[in-house]
């Protein structure tokens, strides 16, 4: 997992053979994107407004945000959104090649546990995560080193 990117190497060049590698532009137009929908939450307890963006295989890029509720329980995250809107818009077979987190508060934060196994469900091992990370940074790891435990079923 990358924390601290070095500086010198763009954000998503960890392993040269993931086939989910983003040019630095489109990390920064995901990752802007993610920052935009962030302003579309609905966060009247927490005040901690997510954002997500997902691109999927094909090139689409879909957006959504966290919706929270007051029986905190029933809070939908900004990356379960996003992956329900393009399962709704696109059908189950969808693939995430990469998908980047942003929240307004300046804070450092990855997918919860939750949001990992959602996300993992429609991805490959190479799908790379970007989220905030310390000290103001955009932190980026695949969702195998994120989730190396995951849950599993096969279908019968």
């Amino acid at each position: 997992m990358s924390l601290k990117p070095d500086p010198n190497r763009p954000l998503n060049q960890d392993s040269p053979s993931n086939p989910n590698l983003l040019s630095p532009a489109q990390a920064a137009d995901l990752q802007q994107r993610a920052i935009a929908v962030a302003h579309h939450a609905y966060a009247p307890y927490s005040h901690f407004r997510v954002g997500a963006a997902v691109l999927l295989s094909d090139g689409t890029i879909v957006t959504g945000c966290n919706v929270e509720n007051a029986s905190y329980r029933l809070t939908v995250c900004a990356e379960q959104a996003a992956i329900a809107t393009a399962v709704s818009l696109h059908g189950p077979q969808i693939r995430i090649r990469a998908i980047a987190v942003a929240n307004l508060n300046d804070t450092a934060s990855q997918p919860c546990g939750a949001c990992r196994q959602t996300i993992h469900e429609f991805s490959t091992p190479d799908t790379i995560v970007f989220f905030p990370g310390e000290g103001a940074t955009i932190a980026q790891t695949t969702i195998a080193d994120l989730l190396p435990a995951a849950f599993l079923l096969t279908n019968s």
